[in-house]
């Protein structure tokens, strides 16, 4: 009972408060909240490992051949410790298999694999991975990768899930920034404020989408607007701190965190940094292109009114008469609130004349059911004939999916249990107390500039984060695993380094290189831990059993966008195109249906009319957060709702359904098996085919052997070719 009671006692203390907040009877004073208790505890705190200024460590000095780089000496020294010696290295074929995979999403191809055999130079395999990542797709590789983190999608989420018509131009800044070698702390800096620090120049303005890249929290019913923007800046915080600290500060919006360093006030001083800051789609064409979009679009829509008269006409008594009809039902007061202005109404009466309207509309299924069959079927004609002409819509004149500060920022507030109705008071923009300790150059109060301070902050070679972050997905991205276990959690909570000396000098030297990503990925690529062979070994199993030491190279399997693509790069129907507005690919009708729409279930999912469109790199493909496509969602794609800096990796029976059992395979696998026909006639030639295409290698002779009897019993060659995408050893990079 006295539960019961408490939770009546808090309710109506909610409803006073926001009575209070709405009132103007809640004056925004400065929040005073933190104590000296409060601040001494964040500072004892300060020498958690993460937080500690990054100091270079010599690397071991070992006198042992296996010893490439640095990287090795780091780890054979670990290994050593606990008796255990790394494994031999991989064979030149799966050696080239999983560098390709790796560094390109894509399989390498039988003339390459003949090359790369026949190449005998020492440096061979270095010149293998610098040909690789001076190719297009290595931009395209990282981009996806980087993506996941960031949360990007091109709609908005949740009910609506609206369409972001220049947000790819922020997936496309991505993949260019990583095929140039862009410094990663000019790259940090342009995604935060890049329109402050490079104001009118195309790609900062651009970069700065990544603030926007998160869900946005609107759905039907959610119209309040303060929440609305509340949600917002919540998404551009937790960017921020997710992507560039590693840290998980949303857990301080309702109270101090609980076990990191982080105040309550150091979460609502770093969201008001970006207090003066808000979502625009910033025009990029110019007025030539502005005057051709119009003229485009007056001759389009010129083809298009016609039809939709027609289509309207048809419908329109139906229509009619059916609101007419349920009109005629409403009491005489309701149907008399139907005709007055909505201005001229009371809040009251508002929401009584809505409910009204939704009352008496009908569905588009109703409406079509009252028109006559021949009728019916001449509309149905002419939406065809409307859905043709729609796909010769013209672009929409080049704008960047951007952020813009405002004249005047608005105040920020600590906010209690984190509800925009129960104020506590302001808070200035600033940066946590942890990490700065009035260190830190202050944050103006002006909207300008306030970015730009921020992504100054991260952007110091001293940061004791942001290095160490960064060096700590490249190498979870080429090794399989983090040095910390938790990219996204390098707080108290989250794994310490299993190697805090090799994290550190890669850090370090990340940071000396000039911020060069490309110049770490390709230390870690040559070294001689990378190109360890996977297979497992007793000895180091009973020691290392989760591989944390490194004793051998771990074996991924392929994410759903690179299965794809390498199923596309098989068959021979990959379009390698780069860049431009997503693409809409065939899907299933279940999917289809669950696609929301308040209006006629149809046309709802435009293909391109360039069919070369739909065999583009996944990287390219619509990536709508409530519609995601059963091959790439069966292998653990993520829904961008968050900052996904890890994929899981699950296993089950949909994954087997998606490889063997749908439209996609069958296609690919019927232009994988007329590609082996080039080869010529006979058995032995097409199985030599398809495993050069598919596996990059010869057929062993026992291969030779099943395959011939699985034809002899009537096998065909689609469906040898589909058995052969299904083999582990095409989705796992070895």
């Amino acid at each position: 009972m006295a539960r019961s009671c408490a939770r009546v006692r808090w309710g109506d203390a909610m409803k006073l408060w926001a009575f209070l907040a709405v009132a103007g009877l809640l004056a925004a004073a400065e929040y005073h909240g933190d104590t000296d208790k409060d601040r001494a505890r964040i500072l004892a705190r300060r020498n958690w490992w993460s937080f500690q200024k990054v100091v270079r460590p010599d690397p071991p000095k070992l006198n042992n051949p296996w010893v490439r780089t640095p990287i090795d000496a780091f780890l054979l020294e670990a290994l050593q410790a606990k008796s255990l010696k790394p494994s031999p290295e991989e064979s030149k074929l799966r050696l080239l298999r999983r560098v390709t995979l790796d560094v390109t999403g894509l399989p390498p191809k039988p003339e390459e694999a003949a090359a790369f055999l026949n190449d005998k130079r020492a440096d061979a395999y270095d010149r293998l991975v610098d040909r690789l990542m001076a190719s297009t797709q290595y931009g395209e590789r990282w981009a996806q990768r980087w993506l996941d983190v960031a949360r990007y999608a091109d709609t908005n989420g949740f009910e609506h899930d609206l369409e972001r018509t220049h947000a790819w131009r922020y997936r496309d800044y991505v993949v260019r920034s990583f095929n140039a070698g862009k410094p990663y702390d000019v790259f940090l800096k342009e995604q935060i404020a890049g329109d402050e620090l490079w104001p009118g120049q195309p790609d900062p303005v651009i970069a700065v989408g990544f603030n926007r890249a998160g869900p946005e929290h609107l759905t039907g019913g959610n119209q309040d607007v303060e929440l609305n923007r509340q949600e917002v800046l919540v998404e551009m915080t937790a960017g921020v701190s997710n992507v560039f600290l590693g840290l998980t500060m949303n857990c301080a919006r309702c109270h101090n965190h609980k076990f990191d360093p982080i105040l309550q006030t150091d979460y609502y001083r770093l969201q008001a940094v970006f207090g003066g800051t808000e979502g625009k789609d910033v025009p990029l064409a110019s007025a030539d292109e502005k005057a051709r979009y119009d003229a485009a679009r007056k001759a389009y829509e010129a083809r298009l009114k016609p039809v939709q008269d027609q289509i309207t006409a048809i419908e329109k008594p139906y229509k009619e008469a059916l609101i007419a009809e349920r009109r005629a039902k409403l009491e005489p007061a309701v149907q008399a609130l139907l005709d007055v202005p909505k201005d001229k109404l009371s809040e009251a009466d508002r929401e009584k004349q809505k409910n009204a309207k939704d009352q008496i509309s009908p569905s588009w299924d109703e409406v079509l059911a009252r028109v006559p069959k021949p009728e019916l079927e001449r509309r149905s004609g002419l939406r065809r004939q409307l859905h043709a002409i729609e796909l010769d819509e013209p672009a929409p004149p080049a704008a960047a999916y951007a952020v813009v500060n405002r004249e005047k920022p608005e105040d920020t507030n600590v906010l209690k249990v984190g509800d925009h109705r129960m104020k506590l008071g302001t808070v200035p923009p600033g940066l946590p107390l942890v990490l700065t300790a009035n260190t830190a150059r202050p944050v103006p109060l002006e909207a300008a500039g306030r970015r730009t301070v921020l992504a100054e902050w991260l952007a110091q070679p001293e940061h004791p984060l942001t290095a160490r972050v960064m060096v700590n997905r490249i190498w979870q991205f080429r090794m399989g695993r983090g040095i910390v276990g938790t990219p996204n959690d390098f707080g108290m909570m989250g794994e310490r380094p299993t190697h805090p000396k090799l994290l550190d000098w890669l850090a370090a030297e990340f940071v000396s290189s000039g911020w060069n990503v490309k110049a770490i990925d390709r230390l870690i690529l040559t070294s001689s831990a990378y190109r360890q062979a996977s297979a497992r070994d007793a000895a180091g199993e009973a020691v290392d059993p989760e591989n944390k030491l490194y004793w051998r190279m771990n074996r991924r399997r392929l994410e759903g966008e690179a299965i794809r693509d390498s199923v596309l790069s098989v068959s021979g129907m990959l379009n390698l195109e780069v860049g431009g507005p997503p693409i809409r690919v065939p899907i299933e009708k279940e999917v289809y249906d669950s696609i929301f729409t308040e209006y006629e279930n149809d046309n709802l999912w435009p293909l391109p009319k360039d069919r070369a469109q739909i065999y583009r790199r996944s990287l390219y493909l619509l990536n709508k957060r409530t519609v995601r496509l059963p091959m790439l969602a069966n292998f653990d794609q993520p829904d961008a709702m968050t900052s996904c800096a890890y994929r899981p990796v699950s296993t089950h029976a949909l994954q087997a359904l998606s490889l063997i059992n749908s439209d996609f395979m069958a296609e690919q696998s019927a232009a994988f098996a007329r590609r082996v026909e080039q080869a010529g006639t006979g058995v032995p030639v097409r199985v030599q085919r398809a495993y050069q295409l598919a596996l990059a290698r010869p057929p062993k002779p026992a291969e030779i052997t099943m395959a011939r009897d699985f034809f002899t019993k009537g096998g065909t060659l689609q469906e040898f070719c589909l058995a052969l995408l299904n083999r582990n050893e095409f989705i796992y990079i070895p």
